[in-house]
């Protein structure tokens, strides 16, 4: 459950001190504690102190301090938090970069893990809490550390999850804090464990399990979980026990500029305890930004660079008192902008707004249609039906599988009322927390019901539940029937055209506890399904797919750059008219290594390609085949040499790589479009003739067939590739590059591509392929160019390449006894002879030769065909490389 806050750094202003007492004094044992340099080749070194601090009461508590830089310089100092069931060490990487960024930074291991003793309190103020006060007092005795009045450090505060939640209480219960970054963490405790009353029995078992067992925690905090668990049902001591260790207790304290990270994916804390969050300490009078990330406790991506160069920016804003640093929007949330054709990754991309919307912002009225239903809570609360899945967290979660539109709910028949709306004319995206009011009955005193709102796919072949989030509620006095309202899950989400929205009231969820005695419940809807659309939160425009999408003008844009930077441009020379029905020369390329003087990606290359030629570059990793064509590409710039293609010297935005196609990394595209529309959108980006794309023929070559027609969603792997190089063949460009085309296809998808790469071809066109599958390279390629370290170390046909071994496969017309095996075996020159299907497979010795072996098995009488190399690439490959691949 320990969700970690990415490394910090990056620049930012400061709002006026606060003042208070310093708290006991801290006694640190071990003299002066451990200190160690870290190192970095282009920063100062960090150097780290370990202490270990005496609490009071028998606790003592394991920090390290880190520091970069000499001299006298004070500067504001950073309390990182470890998220729960961590220790002070998973946030030492973002430590030593704070550090190095100028902060003085300490790292703790909170009460109950790593080496810390005493017991778990979830942030009890006289305990967790309270350290945090003691060591904000060391700090303030640092040399270092920047004061704003004697023993008043500048400070702030930032963690995940627990390290979030303890970051709010140390701004709420000492006014020395500055400035806090809270992420993916809790507002209430009670209403994250305990929504609407129901127990979230996964999670907190999770919880306990991860703080070592409930041994670890403070006995009323065991006695409390162990009485909720036993009767799943929250009482009000319960309730009241952990209200008390929340930030929501003490909200009204926090008045220093917050920066809060939440995650959607997070069945935990989900995005409603972001929300009463930001709403109390505005109200506060403080400043508020709200970044809404795609990950969360449940997985998905917790998008750890930007994170970083945001809450760096907030801390150099308030606590550096940079007043130019861009802190970023008020509100911003990622969203799920396509996916990625190679490797079925989401692609991300920003929304914001210049105020928090909050959770009902532009509400929009969804009419749903069903009648009064009944249905059954079973004996035991069993099956139960499955959302999400606490603790299958990590880029694989099920939530993320929701945001690329695969389904992974399950409700049992005669377990749950339905409710639909009919399909919609247009995309709604909703961005919020909708809410539909309805009236239940139930054969018992209680009901307890899961509420979520599924998106329905045409034809209803496909449902997802969005972030796999459900609205638990429990209702009292529902015997005597009860109109309830209920605020389901804050989620950002598109429905599409064509789509439905379905609500869902279900008897029973894995991730909480139901009522073990059976009942019969009947609900009937009392309105329209109100969801918020958030209007004046924009999303930015979608990133080109590839920089290899439009390579002229990816060099436009350069030439533009340069234009505007005031830097010169060499001036292309002339085209060389003897190269001009070449497709590629390249004459002495050479490329160094960024800050090398000696060291080369590539060096001396030389080599040519011929019209109908399909060429095969291989090297094993760090060959420099990448670099290689990308200075083809004219997107970084050779060292020395020449590049010339059709006879014209390749630069940046040069004409002649109009004639060009690539796919280098993979293209992007829209997945609701077809495949057909998604082509013709990108031609039409590129702004030539549409005569001039030849979609058709280049089509017809990709084999793409019916699935045009298909939304690119709806695509297998294969389907994308083709799809891609599709992309790549329009306007059928004379020489094509594909950089590794065949990754993540299975064999007959291989075989497709292949025969893709042959017919493009045969047209009289130029394919360059470099691939890491030797065999493929060898049943599609003509020539091959082999490259390592840099150098080319063999070009050629493909048969020349391959049959250069010392092996051949002697062809006979029946099959061969087996002492006459060993007589051919036992010739001058032979090193070893054996069966092999079709013949024999001699390997000859450094002094034998093929004739003189023709003549010995003539004479042997054996009955010889054909004779032949046999040499597989792969060996013909290891050989030329020293076998480093």
């Amino acid at each position: 459950m320990d969700l970690r806050l990415p490394r910090l750094r990056g620049p930012a202003l400061r709002r006026p001190r606060r003042w208070i007492a310093a708290a006991a004094a801290v006694v640190v044992l071990a003299g002066a504690g451990t200190w160690t340099a870290v190192a970095s080749d282009d920063a100062p070194p960090v150097q780290r102190a370990d202490r270990v601090m005496d609490m009071g009461d028998g606790v003592d508590i394991d920090t390290s301090y880190f520091t970069a830089g000499a001299g006298s310089d004070r500067r504001p100092a950073v309390l990182l938090a470890h998220g729960f069931g961590g220790s002070k060490d998973d946030v030492k990487a973002q430590a030593e970069q704070l550090a190095r960024d100028g902060y003085a930074v300490l790292t703790w291991s909170a009460r109950g893990f790593g080496e810390s003793t005493g017991k778990i309190g979830l942030n009890d103020p006289e305990g967790e809490v309270a350290d945090v006060s003691k060591l904000i007092d060391w700090l303030a005795k640092r040399p270092e550390v920047q004061l704003d009045k004697s023993g008043d450090p500048r400070v702030g505060v930032t963690g995940a999850s627990y390290g979030g939640a303890i970051a709010l209480e140390a701004a709420a219960y000492d006014q020395r804090v500055d400035a806090i970054a809270p992420a993916i963490t809790y507002w209430n405790l009670s209403d994250a464990l305990f929504p609407n009353g129901v127990f979230k029995k996964l999670w907190a078992g999770i919880f306990i399990n991860s703080g070592g067992g409930c041994d670890n925690f403070e006995a009323q905090l065991c006695e409390m979980y162990n009485r909720v668990a036993e009767s799943g049902k929250p009482d009000a001591a319960a309730t009241k026990l952990l209200e008390e260790r929340s930030p929501s207790a003490v909200g009204d304290r926090i008045k220093v500029p917050t920066l809060i990270v939440q995650g959607q994916s997070d069945s935990l804390f989900p995005l409603g305890q972001a929300d009463a969050m930001a709403k109390q300490i505005r109200a506060n009078g403080a400043p508020v930004d709200v970044d809404w990330i795609s990950g969360g406790h449940d997985g998905g991506d917790m998008e750890a660079d930007r994170v970083q160069a945001r809450v760096g920016s907030w801390f150099d804003r308030y606590l550096k008192d940079e007043a130019g640093v861009d802190t970023g929007p008020a509100f911003r949330v990622t969203r799920t902008g396509g996916i990625d054709s190679t490797d079925g990754a989401a692609q991300l991309r920003g929304a914001s707004g210049d105020t928090y919307p909050g959770l009902e912002s532009g509400d929009h009225a969804v009419t749903l249609a069903g009648r009064e239903q009944t249905f059954d809570n079973p004996a035991g609360a069993n099956p139960p039906a499955i959302s999400a899945l606490p603790g299958l967290g990590g880029a694989g979660g099920l939530s993320q599988l929701s945001s690329l539109g695969v389904g992974v709910s399950l409700d049992f028949r005669g377990q749950y009322a339905r409710f639909e709306s009919s399909a919609f004319g247009s995309d709604l995206r909703i961005t919020g927390s909708p809410k539909v009011t309805v009236h239940v009955e139930s054969s018992t005193d209680e009901a307890v019901l899961f509420a979520k709102v599924y998106d329905i796919g045409p034809g209803g072949g496909q449902q997802v539940l969005p972030s796999q989030l459900v609205t638990p509620l429990r209702v009292e006095g529902a015997k005597a029937g009860k109109d309830v309202t209920i605020t389901l899950p804050a989620i950002d989400y598109e429905v599409q055209e064509g789509h439905r929205l379905s609500l869902v009231l279900a008897s029973t969820d894995l991730g909480y506890a139901s009522p073990v005695t059976p009942a019969t419940y009947t609900v009937s809807l009392k309105g329209d399904l109100q969801v918020p659309t958030a209007p004046a939160v924009t999303t930015a425009a979608a990133p080109l797919p590839s920089w290899v999408w439009w390579l002229p003008l990816a060099g436009a844009l350069l030439a533009l750059a340069l234009l505007l930077t005031g830097r010169r441009r060499t001036t292309a020379g002339p085209p060389d008219p003897e190269l001009a029905e070449v497709p590629l020369q390249i004459t002495d390329l050479s490329k160094r290594y960024a800050k090398s003087a000696d060291r080369y990606a590539v060096r001396e290359l030389s080599f040519r390609v011929e019209k109908g030629q399909v060429l095969g570059l291989l090297g094993p990793n760090g060959a420099g085949k990448t670099t290689t064509l990308r200075m083809l590409m004219g997107l970084i710039k050779p060292d020395g040499g020449d590049i010339r293609v059709f006879g014209h010297e390749i630069q940046p935005g040069a004409p002649v790589l109009s004639r060009v196609g690539a796919f280098v990394e993979g293209a992007g595209f829209l997945p609701h479009l077809s495949g057909r529309d998604n082509l013709e959108l990108y031609w039409q980006a590129t702004g030539r003739p549409a005569e001039d794309s030849h979609l058709e023929e280049a089509l017809e070559i990709a084999g793409l067939g019916d699935a045009l027609s298909r939304a690119v969603r709806t695509y297998s792997q294969g389907m994308r590739q083709r799809l891609a190089i599709a992309q790549a063949m329009l306007g059928l460009p004379d020489l094509l590059i594909l950089d590794e085309p065949t990754n993540g296809l299975d064999p007959p998808q291989i075989r497709e591509m292949r025969d893709v790469m042959i017919r493009y071809a045969a047209a009289g066109r130029t394919v360059i392929v470099s691939s890491h599958l030797l065999a493929e390279v060898e049943q599609t390629c003509t020539h091959l160019v082999v490259m390592d370290r840099g150098r080319l170390i063999q070009a050629g046909p493909v048969s020349e390449i391959v049959g250069s071994g010392d092996t051949l496969l002697v062809g006979t017309g029946s099959p061969v006894d087996e002492p006459i095996v060993e007589k051919v075996g036992a010739l001058p020159g032979v090193a070893s002879a054996a069966v092999a299907e079709g013949g024999l497979l001699v390997r000859l010795d450094p002094d034998g030769s093929a004739q003189r072996l023709v003549v010995e098995l003539v004479r042997l009488e054996v009955p010889v065909e054909s004779v032949g190399p046999h040499r597989r690439l792969e060996d013909a490959f290891l050989t030329l490389i020293g076998g480093n691949a």
